[in-house]
């Protein structure tokens, strides 16, 4: 799996929506779509989210359109994407051909952005889980884990309701579906994390900063007419703590928290929800 940090530069000072996540999204697809049809109509049609995109993060000017923001024309913005499926590597290969050896543009409606900077890191399941054992053995006592929701986060209860709060149950329960269905199928007995929504209920304990937290309604599609589909979901910085947890259930809630950095966390991570910076409090 990979994370893909991009850092752009408008050409220009242009209006983009407010919330722009749908509408990279559509931007990444099209340049995917120039290099590679078929990994660009995986990506779309993947059951699981296996894309995650921040949207532009950065700073921004007032704009006199509804429910829009203006892009600076000396300021650089950036990009992050997540490819979370170990199997789905060829979408990095396709992504790094259209922004690094093709014209290094991303279009939107309103204007274009050079692509100044490509980094990547990528990851396995395996080493994620060393790296939260390793964690956890040089913390004999309990340590924290501080998650920034950087992006509105849209966390499903069921099918109907969408949780608005960093509540510990939905948020790793979240996470845990996707980490299970990414591990590759020869290696699914080892790393496979058996878990509940209890389970992260009983050992954890959420505290969110009040002056963080925010609600929002994001576009994450359009309806046969061309009407926007909203989802809400909020923004924060989190702190979970454990809670009388043994050896094993840390090391499982420390992977998936950093397993949440490639794989973004709740549903529509594809269309700029649910991306999240994790710091493990030693």
């Amino acid at each position: 799996m990979r994370r893909i940090d991009l850092t752009l530069e408008p050409e220009g000072s242009f209006p983009v929506p407010t919330a722009n996540g749908y509408h990279i999204y559509g931007a990444v697809l099209a340049a995917l779509d120039g290099v590679d049809e078929d990994v660009s109509t995986r990506v779309h049609d993947s059951s699981i989210g296996s894309l995650t995109n921040s949207g532009l993060l950065g700073t921004f000017d007032g704009s006199q359109r509804d429910h829009h923001k203006r892009v600076i024309r000396d300021e650089t913005y950036d990009l992050k994407l997540g490819v979370a499926d170990p199997r789905d590597q060829e979408v990095f290969q396709a992504l790094a051909d259209a922004f690094v050896f093709s014209d290094d543009t991303l279009e939107l409606t309103d204007g274009d952005f050079r692509v100044r900077d490509f980094a990547s890191t990528n990851t396995t399941h395996e080493d994620l889980l060393k790296e939260a054992s390793e964690i956890v053995a040089r913390n004999h006592d309990t340590f924290e884990i501080e998650v920034r929701f950087e992006t509105p986060t849209c966390v499903k209860e069921n099918s109907e309701i969408t949780n608005m709060f960093p509540a510990r149950q939905y948020i790793f329960a979240s996470v845990l579906r996707k980490w299970n269905a990414t591990i590759p199928d020869e290696r699914a007995d080892e790393f496979e994390i058996a878990m509940t929504r209890e389970d992260f209920g009983t050992n954890l304990i959420e505290k969110p900063d009040a002056d963080t937290y925010e609600t929002d309604s994001v576009l994450v599609n359009r309806g046969e007419d061309g009407g926007p589909i909203l989802r809400q979901g909020f923004t924060a910085d989190c702190t979970y703590k454990f809670k009388d947890a043994s050896e094993a259930i840390r090391t499982a809630v420390t992977a998936l928290a950093l397993f949440s950095e490639y794989a973004g966390v709740g549903a529509f991570v594809s269309r700029g929800c649910g991306t999240v910076s994790v710091e493990v409090k030693e």
